[in-house]
């Protein structure tokens, strides 16, 4: 399972989830099943546990485990797929929002700059729209939009008129056309992060990964018992804010309501006052979990 990907700050993580031995959890992000294993090997006999992917790659990683329970579903429809299988409640959610280190070593899925593949970056392969429909068919303003808000690109209107010149000589097919297409305005010095933002702005643009979340954090709402635990590691400032704020406020704008007697409507205890990150040694391990963050909250019992 660590040749499909490394699972990152899995014991901090787990242990945010205080399992109960025979508590139902769900993990939204099953991937290759490393912080899967984790919690089954906490749960007794009587315990649950649900793990979501929308990428069908993933089936290969079930663990053989009558307690595991595979949902081949985007978070988005969280609730409804647990409700389907009988479930009303859980104990602990986990989500682990990093893309796979194998759908970036995996060049056939165009998910990275290095090497030359179709440009398509759907996590879920049955689903519409490609990086390359994104590309070939957003006008300027749409591409300036996504770049600014996804990728946090510094002159986001630049890189979409480059795009919109290049491919009015030719479509732009492959992830070497699109880095060749943005090349005018690719600095020197910091090639690797631009294209690394240009790319991660397309794959949230192509898996709506921002509403998904959004919907998941909301039904979590929902799912979680009084006291049951939200636990999720995020990689970059927009997904990390999201999570931040709906921790501290159950909304995404943080704005903290408060009652008829000034008391905070709060959903959650916030557990990890300051963001969770990697270790030294975790780092040299693992360096792709260096922008990795891991907050948790307990749903209140009085809501």
């Amino acid at each position: 399972m660590s040749q499909y990907h490394t699972p990152v700050l899995l014991e901090e993580s787990v242990g945010l989830l205080e399992i109960d031995p025979a508590g139902t959890y769900v993990d939204l992000t099953f991937g290759g099943g490393g912080h899967s294993r984790r919690i089954l090997a906490s749960l007794g006999p009587e315990g649950r546990l649900y793990g979501f992917d929308q990428d069908s790659d993933t089936r290969a990683n079930r663990p053989d485990d009558a307690r595991f329970h595979y949902v081949e579903s985007n978070f988005r429809f969280l609730r409804g797929a647990l409700r389907l299988r009988g479930v009303g409640q859980a104990d602990g959610i986990l989500a682990d929002l990093g893309v796979s280190s194998h759908h970036f070593d995996a060049v056939e899925r165009g998910f990275s700059f290095r090497g030359e593949a179709p440009l398509d970056m759907r996590m879920n392969r049955r689903g519409g729209l490609t990086a390359a429909d994104v590309v070939n068919g957003y006008d300027a303003e749409a591409l300036t939009r996504i770049l600014g808000d996804w990728g946090e690109l510094d002159t986001p209107w630049k890189v979409a008129n480059c795009i919109v010149r290049a491919r009015g000589a030719a479509r732009i097919a492959t992830t070497a056309d699109l880095v060749a297409a943005v090349k005018p305005c690719t600095p020197k010095k910091e090639e690797a992060k631009f294209l690394t933002k240009l790319f991660q702005a397309l794959r949230i643009e192509v898996n709506g990964e921002m509403e998904a979340l959004k919907m998941a954090l909301e039904q979590s709402l929902k799912v979680l018992r009084p006291g049951g635990r939200l636990v999720v590691i995020s990689y970059h400032s927009l997904e990390d804010r999201l999570v931040k704020n709906f921790l501290r406020s159950g909304n995404f704008s943080g704005t903290v309501e408060k009652d008829f007697f000034g008391r905070a409507q709060a959903p959650f205890e916030v557990v990890t006052r300051k963001a969770v990150t990697p270790g030294a040694e975790e780092l040299e391990r693992n360096p792709r979990s260096r922008s990795a963050k891991l907050r948790c909250g307990v749903r209140k019992t009085n809501e």
